[in-house]
C-alpha cells in the first residue's frame, strides 16, 4: 500500500500510547522531516490531538540558518506552531560529532515536551536498514541489532517513529505533490560521517543488486526487535526468580547457562539504573565472584560500582561506601535529632519501654564510627558480646559496618543505631526510657 496521510494516521492510531496529549513533530528543515510534517498537517483533521513542531538549531554549520528558516516557512504554510531550540554540542571526551549532536538534539526535544506529548521523528525504512548495517559492523548484540523501536518512553511522554515501514521514495512523494522545498543539510553528504558514507558510497550498490533491501532489512530489524522483547520477558522472569531482597541468589546464578547468566545480571544492573560493564568484563567479574571459595567475600569494581558476594547473595554497591566520620555530639533528650551525613540518615531519641535510662547518661553523648573491639550486653541475661559478633549473627553486610553509628556515654558504648543497646544503661523492661531511632538507615542486611 502506497504511503499517504491517511495511512500515516492509521499507523499513529495503532501506536499512540494511552494518555497521549499531543503530537510534537521534530522538524530539521530537511526533506524527510518536512514531508512528515506535511503528511501530519494533511492528516490533522482525522485526529483530535493538537499538532506542533520543534526545530533544534545546533549551530554547527553555515546552513543552520537556512534550515531554521525553511522550517519556519513550512510551519507558517501549514499553520503549525513552531518552537525553535538552540543547543550547544559538547564534543569532549572522544565522542564523535554525530553522537554529540544527537545527544544535544534529543536534550533539546526533551526540554520543550509537555506531559503526555508524543515526539514524532521522520526515521524511515532506509534509516532502519542503515542502523542495522552500522550496528552489525560494530559487532552489536541482539539489542543493538533490533535497531529503532516504533515507540519508546521519552522525557515526559513518548518518542514515536511512524515511518519505519515507509521507503524514502514513497515518503518524498508527499512533498513533491505539495511542491515543498526542503533545505539541504551538508552533514548528510559528508563521507567523514559513517551514515553519510554508507548512504553515498555503499547503499547505491546494495540497492542496485537488491532493490527491496531497505524494506527487507527494516523487516529483519523488526524480527530482531521481537526476539529482544521475548528475551527481555524471559530475563525479567529469571531476575524475579533469583531476586533475594536487593540482591541475587548466587546458587541460582550458578545454575544458569553462561549467556543467560549474563543477560540476567545485565538486566538487574540496568533496573538499578547502572550501566553494565562490557560483556567481557562482566563475564570475568562473574567468573571471579562465582568461583571464589565459600569463605571468601569477593568484590569486583568497574567505574563507580562494585559487585560483591556475601552469604550466597550477589550485591551491587557504590565504590565509595557510606561511613561515619568524625565524632558528633548528641544531646540526651527526647526528640533530639542528629543528622549523620550523606547516605546515613539520622538518629532520633524517642520514648520507649525498656529504653536507655536518661538518669544514668550524661547530658551530651558522642556518636562515631567503630574502631574495633567494642562490646555490648544486649539484655540482662545475655553475655557481653563484641559488636563484630553481633553483626555476624544478624548478617549485617561487612561493607556497611563502618556506617554503623556507635553511641557512647564517655568511653562506654551504650547503643549501635537502633540495632542494639546496652542493658546495663537501660531502665526496667516495663519502664519508659529513651530509645534510639535510626531514620533513613541504609539497608544493612
Amino acid at each position: 500500500m502506497r504511503f499517504s496521510a491517511e495511512l500515516l494516521w492509521t499507523v499513529l492510531e495503532d501506536n499512540l500510547p494511552p494518555g497521549s496529549t499531543g503530537l510534537l513533530a521534530a522538524l530539521s528543515g530537511g526533506r524527510d522531516s518536512t514531508c512528515l510534517l506535511a503528511a501530519l498537517a494533511q492528516a490533522r483533521a482525522a485526529g483530535a490531538l493538537p499538532l506542533r513542531a520543534v526545530h533544534v538549531d545546533h549551530g554547527l554549520q553555515a546552513a543552520s540558518s537556512a534550515m531554521r528558516d525553511a522550517s519556519a516557512a513550512l510551519c507558517r504554510r501549514f499553520e503549525v506552531p513552531l518552537e525553535v531550540v538552540r543547543v550547544e554540542v559538547d564534543v569532549q571526551g572522544g565522542v564523535s560529532i554525530e553522537a554529540a549532536a544527537r545527544v544535544a538534539r534529543y536534550r533539546g526535544f526533551a526540554s520543550v515536551m509537555q506531559p503526555g506529548e508524543c515526539l514524532l521523528t521522520a526515521h524511515h525504512a532506509l534509516d532502519q536498514a542503515e542502523t542495522l548495517l552500522l550496528q552489525l559492523l560494530r559487532g552489536a548484540g541482539l539489542k543493538g541489532l533490533s535497531a529503532m523501536p516504533v515507540c519508546r518512553p521519552f522525557a515526559e511522554g513518548w518518542h514515536l517513529r511512524p515511518l519505519l515501514d515507509v521507503v524514502p521514495g514513497d515518503l518524498h512523494r508527499i512533498g513533491e505533490a505539495l511542491a515543498i522545498e526542503a533545505a539541504d543539510d551538508p552533514m548528510n553528504r559528508d563521507p567523514r560521517f559513517d551514515r553519510a558514507y554508507l548512504r553515498r558510497d555503499v547503499w547505491p550498490g546494495i540497492e542496485r543488486r537488491w532493490p527491496a533491501a531497505a524494506s527487507s532489512l527494516a523487516r529483519a530489524a523488526q524480527h530482531l526487535g521481537d526476539a529482544q522483547v521475548s528475551l527481555d520477558a524471559s530475563t525479567r522472569r529469571s531476575v524475579e526468580r533469583l531476586r533475594d531482597g536487593d540482591a541475587l541468589s548466587v546458587s541460582g546464578l550458578r545454575s544458569l547457562p553462561g549467556r543467560e547468566r549474563l543477560h540476567v545480571v545485565r538486566h538487574w544492573l540496568k533496573h538499578a539504573a547502572v550501566e553494565p560493564p562490557s560483556t567481557a568484563r562482566l563475564d570475568e567479574a562473574l567468573r571471579q565472584i562465582l568461583t571464589a571459595r565459600a569463605d571468601h567475600e569477593p568484590a569486583v569494581q568497574w567505574g563507580e560500582h562494585v559487585l560483591r558476594r556475601y552469604r550466597g547473595r550477589l550485591f551491587l554497591t557504590a565504590a565509595v561506601l557510606p561511613a561515619m566520620g568524625e565524632a558528633l555530639a548528641w544531646p540526651t533528650s527526647a526528640g533530639s535529632r542528629l543528622p549523620l551525613g550523606a547516605g546515613l540518615g539520622a538518629l532520633r531519641w524517642a520514648e520507649r519501654a525498656g529504653g536507655l535510662d536518661p538518669e544514668r547518661l550524661p547530658a551530651t553523648l558522642s556518636v562515631r564510627r567503630r574502631r574495633g573491639g567494642e562490646t555490648l550486653k544486649t539484655s540482662p541475661r545475655a553475655r557481653t558480646q563484641s559488636v563484630q559478633h553481633l553483626c555476624q549473627a544478624l548478617g549485617v553486610l561487612p561493607w556497611l559496618r563502618d556506617a554503623l553509628p556507635m553511641v557512647f556515654a564517655g568511653e562506654t558504648l551504650i547503643a549501635v543505631g537502633d540495632l542494639w543497646q546496652e542493658a546495663r544503661s537501660s531502665v526496667a523492661r516495663e519502664a519508659v526510657g529513651l530509645g534510639c531511632v535510626w531514620e533513613d538507615a541504609p539497608p544493612l542486611t
